[in-house]
């Protein structure tokens, strides 16, 4: 049994996504009634069968559930009666509802006064126009923060390819746009070619930028293709005709087992979808002159980190794809996945049912090799004393566990024993207790644990999900002890030149007590 925080998780009986009506509006535009063409996108027209197909085919969508809007039946006036009779008339409380847009991002005066910088983040239509110094016909943050407020009892996912700010603008001079081809935002009209303005820009108001709280609250998933103050693109590794958003792609690709399960426990978990959209998105950029970085970014209430990104199949192992035909999908084993419900969201969870093969899909990374773990002992019987070294390669604050099969943590580090609590030294083991403790651990079994160790290279205040006096005492519920710590590294660190990922490396060691 998953043993979680009463407060946080409530299981459930299996069985209840089958009940539940689904709506998925998918809008990608990339030829535009106003702009010229060298403002278009090749990605947009190709992203929008394959969302539709993952919809299908990976996360349980009936086809006769999703609506399509693609470059002219994507006007302003559309998208938002397709929110309104498709989205929120056509779904009722506990129902799931998916929007997903493909296009160019952009800022626009903000005219209801709630935006520190004066500018509204907002989408694309086909029918944008240049106004009078600003872009008329667009979709506001603000008009996604009513759409939101109208869905808060369903269980939402917003996945948005595209971007609002950049450090290099763009206009409709034809040399700036020359210059910024295939990137997915729009700056001000008749921005001046030299003029490069950071703006703090990029995401979905409501999803992350200024009321992140919101998505965690209340369960809403919301993804977005880069972070701020960086420029969502077109792959243009691909030809013409060929090519999808880098995130979009990455994003749907990561949904598939042999790419993303980074500890190969058979699900791909959210965090895990994360990581790998990410690494594969900094590997576009790293080859691409003007690509100044690219992280994409997931806003998501932290219990969902370690739940899978793809729904079960309910049917016996049977998928429906486009067309009527059926498509083998590997029947869950139930013996291994839980399905949980967050509480006070609509969100159902699926889950590792073995809170220490957990660990590993809450945290989402892959072990490199960086952080390792040892214990002073090969083979540990109950009551046998023994000591922990952690080894890391680069230099940083160590936050140590121990999860033990029963779901149950224990913060090894840090704790009030330590004599001082400093940062680890590249390649200098550390051993945990050392003799100024004046006491060894004893083990306790039997059973399978897991030790954690996470050396965060970023002065990252970690004191509200790790305090000093949580350290070797303190009973901990595991899955939301580590969801809050893998929450928290994944936030985007601001304190450099450029916004970009927490620098963290992870260290597992499984052992037994025999």
């Amino acid at each position: 049994m998953i043993r979680y925080a009463a407060a946080l998780l409530l299981s459930l009986g299996l069985g209840s996504m089958a009940s539940a009506a689904d709506r998925a509006l998918i809008v990608g535009i990339g030829t535009y009634a106003n702009l010229p063409e060298k403002m278009f996108l090749e990605g947009p027209k190709n992203d929008a069968p394959l969302i539709e197909t993952l919809l299908k085919e990976k996360l349980g969508y009936p086809a006769d559930s999703i609506r399509v809007l693609r470059d002219q039946d994507a006007s302003r006036a559309a998208i938002l009666a397709s929110i309104d009779d498709w989205l929120v008339n056509g779904t009722q409380p506990g129902d799931r509802v998916y929007f997903y847009f493909s296009g160019h991002g952009l800022q626009v005066k903000d005219v209801s006064g709630d935006e520190e910088d004066g500018l509204d983040e907002a989408l694309s239509t086909y029918d944008i126009a240049a106004g009078d110094g600003d872009w008329t016909n667009v979709i506001l943050d603000d008009e996604i923060d009513a759409m939101l407020a109208k869905l808060k009892d369903r269980a939402v996912t917003i996945v948005i390819d595209a971007c609002h700010s950049g450090t290099i603008s763009r206009s409709l001079s034809t040399e700036v746009a020359e210059a910024m081809e295939s990137a997915r935002f729009l700056p001000r009209p008749h921005a001046k070619p030299g003029e490069v303005v950071k703006t703090r820009g990029l995401r979905i108001d409501v999803a992350v930028v200024d009321k992140p709280e919101i998505a965690r609250q209340n369960g809403v998933e919301a993804w977005s293709a880069a972070s701020s103050y960086q420029v969502a693109w077109d792959d243009t590794r691909l030809p013409p005709e060929e090519r999808h958003g880098v995130f979009t792609l990455s994003y749907v690709n990561g949904h598939e087992t042999a790419a993303a399960d980074s500890n190969g426990n058979g699900i791909v978990s959210n965090a895990e979808l994360l990581e790998y959209v990410k690494k594969q998105s900094q590997s576009y950029c790293a080859a691409q002159s003007e690509c100044q970085g690219l992280d994409p970014q997931l806003e998501v209430n932290y219990a969902l980190l370690g739940a899978s990104a793809v729904a079960p199949a309910d049917t016996g192992g049977q998928a429906q794809q486009a067309g009527g035909e059926t498509a083998q999908q590997p029947t869950p084993d139930y013996g291994k996945i839980e399905e949980v419900k967050v509480e006070n969201t609509q969100q159902t969870a699926y889950v590792a049912a073995d809170p220490v093969e957990a660990v590993g899909d809450i945290l989402g990374k892959a072990e490199t090799g960086d952080v390792k773990v040892a214990l002073s002992s090969d083979y540990l019987k109950t009551g046998d004393a023994f000591r922990i070294t952690v080894t890391s390669a680069t230099s940083g604050h160590l936050i140590l566990y121990d999860v033990d099969k029963d779901g149950k943590a224990t913060q090894i580090f840090p704790n009030e024993a330590a004599r001082k609590i400093t940062p680890l030294t590249a390649n200098m083991p550390l051993t945990i207790p050392d003799d100024y403790y004046g006491f060894d651990f004893e083990a306790d079994g039997p059973g399978e644990n897991v030790l954690v160790a996470i050396v965060i290279a970023d002065d990252v205040d970690l004191t509200r999900v790790a305090p000093n006096d949580y350290g070797l005492t303190k009973e901990l519920d595991a899955r939301t002890t580590i969801a809050d710590i893998a929450g928290t590294l994944k936030q985007t660190w601001t304190r450099d030149t450029e916004n970009r990922s927490v620098n963290w490396s992870l260290g597992l060691l499984k052992y037994a007590v025999h």
